[in-house]
């Protein structure tokens, strides 16, 4: 009998969102330690938890094709890009990866909805709700740079962006805790 109620189509999406996680991880890595070596230990530290977190969707979706009776494979990962030359470069990938997510997720949310797999339809909210706040941090990433001036902001303004970054809450929650209502 078969026990998986997922489509092979709406599978292989998923697994392909999963390996996108994993990506983004590693992007969100790379990007740490380049801003790590530029002395930005508040943004390194803040991409640092942002890499946790895109693993924690990882196994989000890895446990939700197990709890459909799927089979989740775990694929090779593209290298991340080389460094960016500055900060602004920099806050700009972030936000270009937020938003190339955010079109994955939607084919996800697409697909459901033509297949009328509704229990992956509800699932993917999560994600949908998720990426509408990474792309809000990402634009206010972005922001903060241009209020301290941008890639010629004084070193006192780095400082402080950097101070505020480093502040925000260091805890990274697991992703099979999240709810609708209480996503991180």
């Amino acid at each position: 009998m078969e026990t998986n109620r997922l489509s092979a189509e709406m599978q292989d999406i998923l697994i392909s969102q999963m390996t996108k996680e994993a990506e983004a991880a590693q992007i969100y890595l790379a990007l740490g330690v380049w801003a790590d070596d530029q002395g930005y230990g508040g943004i390194a530290n803040f991409l640092y938890r942002h890499a946790q977190e895109e693993r924690n969707h990882m196994t989000k979706i890895m446990g939700y094709i197990l709890e459909r009776g799927g089979r989740p494979r775990i694929q090779a990962i593209a290298a991340p890009p080389s460094d960016p030359s500055t900060l602004t470069e920099c806050f700009q990938r972030v936000f270009k990866h937020e938003v190339d997510n955010t079109e994955a997720i939607y084919r996800i949310v697409n697909l459901a909805m033509e297949q009328k797999d509704w229990a992956t339809w509800n699932f993917a909210q999560w994600f949908v709700k998720e990426q509408i706040e990474e792309e809000k941090l990402a634009l206010e990433l972005i922001d903060k740079l241009k209020i301290a001036g941008g890639d010629r902001a004084s070193d006192e303004s780095l400082f402080a962006l950097d101070s505020s970054l480093e502040s925000m809450p260091d805890d990274v929650p697991l992703a099979r805790e999240a709810t609708a209502n209480a996503p991180k």
